[in-house]
């Protein structure tokens, strides 16, 4: 086990071994599942990259990582992660991105069931209503929000041009590539809330996005638009959001994220009958949950690692002021 480069924290079955084994080929790696307590500490002393999915919950004592140089998370989002116990000089790394693809599916699939009213039309058929008088509503042409444009925001985007929707965007720099109407930064907030038809939020949870959308910002988005949110619900003021969706019965809205959830060492809840109202749809953080996902994940974040390893070049480097105060 002495002289591992890489040390894998989470536990692993043998798909996992095998997505990681294949990327990371000659890379000398060993699994914490594998090393008896006693020998961890002789273990660490070659390791560079530490690959976690909960650091704290697989190494209690994070000073052990003292001579690490990469934490490589395997998750997309990093703010469960214990920041001020993390050693100064490690570089942290999320893995954004890797979940895009299916993201962007269920994103899609949130904002048709909600324009087209099918739960609610769904639950009216069930009861006997035969309600065809409510219209629904047409996205094809109108104009897409996204707030965090990073991997999910440009495959949301991608997903959603077959409609001709014109894209504003909201990332850090306040520049793409991609072929979007208006992009620019959370300085811009304002101006993209009041254009938006369809609202995505695909933010990181910082210091600087907690409690990003309240009933001001709501108050200027559309009173018909319709918001998703697939990053953090802590974005998002749970109380204004309920308050502004039962005055304002045209607003829809999409979670895929909650307040509380298990994920966050607590069994989910709401603080408000969000499922007793029509104009709310949710799903259990399963956006990211199709088969082959994880392993494809492992794979994106191991191609992180090797990167490092072998050219110093680190991509979705984590700032540890966005998150600590």
């Amino acid at each position: 086990m002495k002289g591992a480069k890489v040390l894998v924290g989470f536990k692993v079955g043998d798909r996992e071994k095998g997505a990681l084994e294949e990327v990371l080929g000659d890379i000398p790696t060993v699994y914490l599942q594998d090393i008896p307590e006693d020998l961890l500490a002789d273990v660490l002393e070659g390791v560079e990259v530490f690959l976690s999915a909960y650091p704290d919950r697989e190494l209690p004592d994070l000073s052990l990582l003292k001579g690490v140089k990469l934490l490589q998370i395997v998750w997309a989002g990093v703010d469960h992660l214990p920041f001020e116990r993390i050693p100064e000089g490690i570089t942290i790394a999320s893995n954004a991105g890797a979940y895009a693809e299916p993201m962007a599916e269920h994103v899609m699939g949130m904002v048709l069931a909600l324009a087209k009213r099918l739960l609610p039309n769904h639950l009216k058929l069930a009861r006997g209503v035969y309600d065809r008088r409510t219209p629904n509503k047409e996205i094809r042409g109108k104009n897409l929000g996204i707030l965090g444009f990073g991997g999910i925001g440009k495959a949301v985007a991608r997903s959603f041009r077959c409609f001709d929707m014109k894209v504003y965007a909201i990332n850090r720099s306040g520049r793409t590539d991609e072929a979007v109407e208006f992009v620019g930064t959370l300085k811009d907030l304002d101006y993209v809330l009041k254009v938006s038809d369809v609202l995505v939020i695909s933010l990181p949870l910082t210091k600087e996005t907690r409690n990003l959308i309240t009933r001001r910002e709501l108050n200027l988005m559309k009173s018909d638009a319709i918001l998703i949110n697939v990053a953090r619900a802590d974005i998002v003021n749970q109380r204004d959001l309920y308050e502004h969706l039962k005055e304002n019965p045209d607003f829809q809205a999409g979670f895929d994220v909650w307040w509380k959830e298990p994920f966050k060492g607590e069994p989910f809840s709401v603080d408000y009958p969000f499922f007793e109202l029509e104009n709310f749809l949710g799903s259990p953080h399963n956006s990211n949950v199709v088969p082959g996902m994880f392993e494809k994940a492992l794979r994106v974040a191991a191609e992180n690692v090797r990167e490092f390893l072998k050219t110093g070049r680190v991509k979705n480097v984590v700032r540890r002021e966005d998150y600590i105060s």
